[in-house]
């Protein structure tokens, strides 16, 4: 028994091995989630966004003040108007054939046919895609945090399991002791019993083990360091509802959206545009071309423009961003078609699991007094250890199965409100 004393010691080492935390808490799925995705990098993400969004719409904004540009002209030509008729008391002198100029243009937009309000409304979708693509991948985070955090509960239960199976093998070593102590049994029986134990003992090792294991994975998730013996609540039933709330709808969604203020864009593009302009300069010559020195002058007016040549590509470009709606639409059909099949599948999964641990409790029943039965008759020697024991065992495997059958149903109904997006 010295063997299994140590192997004791060493279990209970590995439980108790914590870092600095709360002794004793208890946490559950809800706030572990929480955690973890205040605290996934791709979080921080969403900030950047905001800021783009932000840069993005005051530089459409500036679109409304006046714009202004400077520009210099320094030209040599060939030849210039000459004035060759003769006025009596007037002489006209030639221009020179180099020529400056230096301006100051000013341009103020008084009708855009909605561009940049149409572009600042297409900003703002495009954040909005972001935004939601980063909830698709936070709800793909919150199905590995709840994977997790099953797996942890299903090893607190197996070993609880390990537990009474030691607590069974126990009342059998000590009746059997008792018995090679009177000489009516083999001390082979006591050994038998023993290396029983040291399995038993082995299989706490193991399973302690990969809990910690999970334990460290779960605090990295939520930059916390969680004691290795943290206590974790099962999570309660889950309902199962019939409507989808998938972030991947709500992304289709946003797209088609994308789309079609994009195709507002496009008509934005085939308006005409009116806007006021001034111009002052200095140069030589000025605006009168009959004085040939350098000279100030202004002049001013309203534009109008129209780029004919946007229609003609104004059909072809629309029916791309119809044809790009039209798509995503088709994305989400098959997307909801598909979550709808792996829902109609889970719910026969939760089924099918609800039967299975009504079945498990029965066989737990059944084998529980098969292996009481078994007790009594080892001590009075009808049976030997190793029948005995494979009724310990046969027990056990019953009580694992609806272990493992209750953390599967479990694990189902998660599954099933996470496909539909809760």
């Amino acid at each position: 028994m010295k063997l299994t004393t140590w192997l004791n010691t060493l279990v209970r080492s590995i439980v108790f091995l914590t870092p600095a935390f709360s002794v004793g808490q208890e946490l559950s799925l809800e706030t572990v989630q929480f955690k973890a995705r205040e605290n996934f990098p791709l979080i921080r993400q969403q900030k950047l966004i905001e800021e783009t969004e932000n840069i993005g719409l005051q530089n459409l904004s500036k679109g409304y003040l006046p714009q202004l540009s400077f520009n210099g002209q320094a030209t040599y030509q060939s030849e210039v108007t000459k004035v060759d008729i003769p006025v009596p008391g007037i002489t006209v002198n030639s221009l020179s054939k180099d020529q400056y100029k230096a301006t100051l243009d000013l341009n103020q937009t008084l009708f855009d046919g909605g561009i940049i309000s149409n572009q600042k409304q297409l900003q703002k979708l495009n954040s909005d895609v972001e935004h939601q693509r980063i909830e698709v991948e936070l709800h793909k985070l919150k199905e590995r945090i709840q994977q997790i955090y099953l797996s942890i509960l299903l090893l607190d239960e197996q070993t609880k399991q390990a537990d009474l199976v030691k607590t069974d093998i126990k009342t059998g070593y000590e009746k059997t002791e008792a018995l090679v102590k009177n000489g009516v049994a083999f001390r082979s029986n006591l050994n038998s019993l023993e290396a029983e134990l040291l399995k038993a003992d082995q299989r706490k090792i193991e399973l302690q083990a990969l809990r910690s294991g999970l334990v460290r994975t779960l605090g990295l998730f939520i930059a916390e360091p969680l004691p290795i013996n943290v206590q974790l609540q099962r999570p309660n039933k889950i309902e199962v509802v019939s409507e989808v709330k998938r972030p991947e709808l709500n992304l289709f969604d946003k797209q088609t959206s994308l789309a079609i203020q994009q195709k507002k864009l496009i008509t934005s593009r085939t308006l005409p545009k009116a806007s006021l302009f001034g111009q002052g300069g200095y140069g030589r010559p000025g605006l009168n071309m009959l004085q040939n020195q350098f000279d100030w002058f202004y002049i001013g007016g309203i534009r109008l423009n129209w780029n004919i040549s946007n229609i003609y590509t104004y059909k072809k470009e629309k029916l791309l961003a119809d044809i790009n709606a039209k798509s995503t639409e088709l994305q989400k059909e098959t997307f909801l078609l598909n979550t709808n099949a792996q829902l109609t599948q889970q719910k026969a999964e939760i089924e099918k699991l609800e039967l299975l641990i009504d079945t498990d409790r029965q066989i737990i029943e059944l084998r529980e007094k098969v292996k009481t039965a078994a007790s009594a008759q080892l001590e009075n020697q009808v049976i030997s250890t190793s029948d005995y024991i494979r009724e310990v065992n046969a027990e056990d495997q019953a009580r694992q199965m609806l272990i493992t059958h209750q953390l599967q149903l479990i694990q189902a109904q998660l599954t099933y409100s996470t496909i539909a997006g809760y």
